[in-house]
């Protein structure tokens, strides 16, 4: 099967080197990186490192991004796709794991779960506030859509083609709260979806929504959740959740 990482990059010049260096050798065919418009050398540096790299003339957010990356990997005969963020937050070792989830046909989607431990999680770095909004939405996502997954927020992550195919992302956010609605959508359509453990770590020049952004962000994902309860129980239909749309 043919295996695509795809980076949604935004000012990571610092920290993509390294994350280029820690995707085990042989574990993807190819990895594409798309800029989002970054005010540092990130696109330079990408195409100096042999990646197959597009770069948006305007800023379209994290979600935005995506959509441009999962285009573009889909146009490439991607059959598994993984989304890593390059700010080297996640350890991609884990890559070819999650991708032989999804090889062996155990999944369609498999997360990487930073949070294995309170003690290791918060030692690692992940501000407090951040823990415990983590630990509270996702307990309320897993119990409202009948999944068992250690977290929803993770920046890593495996696709199935099937899932890419199945999946109205093209009409989600493009802001944060896409990943949100990603898997609620995915959720909806019984798509397999599993988790396996990955080491994260906070630092400096790692990405990181502020407090600010990170309320926003919680609201919009309890307003995702609403609407896929609404569209699971029948009192609506919305374009995100109607196949073929």
């Amino acid at each position: 099967m043919k295996k695509i990482a795809v980076l949604p990059a935004y000012n990571a010049e610092l920290t993509l080197v390294e994350t280029v260096k820690s995707i085990p050798r042989g574990s993807v065919d190819q990895i594409i990186l798309v800029d989002d418009c970054s005010r540092d050398g990130t696109y330079e540096l990408a195409l100096k490192l042999g990646l197959k790299a597009f770069r948006h003339e305007k800023n379209k957010g994290y979600g935005g991004n995506q959509k441009t990356c999962y285009e573009k990997a889909l146009s490439e005969g991607a059959e598994v796709v993984v989304m890593l963020h390059p700010d080297y937050q996640y350890d991609p070792r884990v890559v070819p794991f999650m991708t032989g989830i999804i090889e062996s046909g155990i999944c369609d989607v498999v997360l990487g779960n930073r949070i294995r431990t309170r003690r290791e999680v918060l030692t690692g770095g992940m501000p407090p506030y951040k823990y415990v909004a983590n630990r509270g939405l996702s307990m309320i996502e897993n119990l409202l859509t009948g999944q068992n997954l250690g977290e929803w927020h993770s920046g890593l992550r495996a696709y199935s083609r099937k899932t890419l195919e199945t999946i109205n992302w093209r009409l989600n956010s493009d802001n944060f709260v896409f990943d949100s609605q990603f898997l609620f959508e995915a959720a909806h359509a019984g798509l397999r979806i599993g988790d396996i453990p990955v080491p994260a770590k906070y630092f400096p020049e790692a990405s990181s929504i502020k407090l600010t952004a990170s309320i926003n962000y919680g609201n919009q994902t309890l307003l995702a959740l609403a609407e896929y309860l609404a569209n699971t129980w029948g009192l609506v239909s919305t374009a995100r959740y109607t196949p073929g749309k």
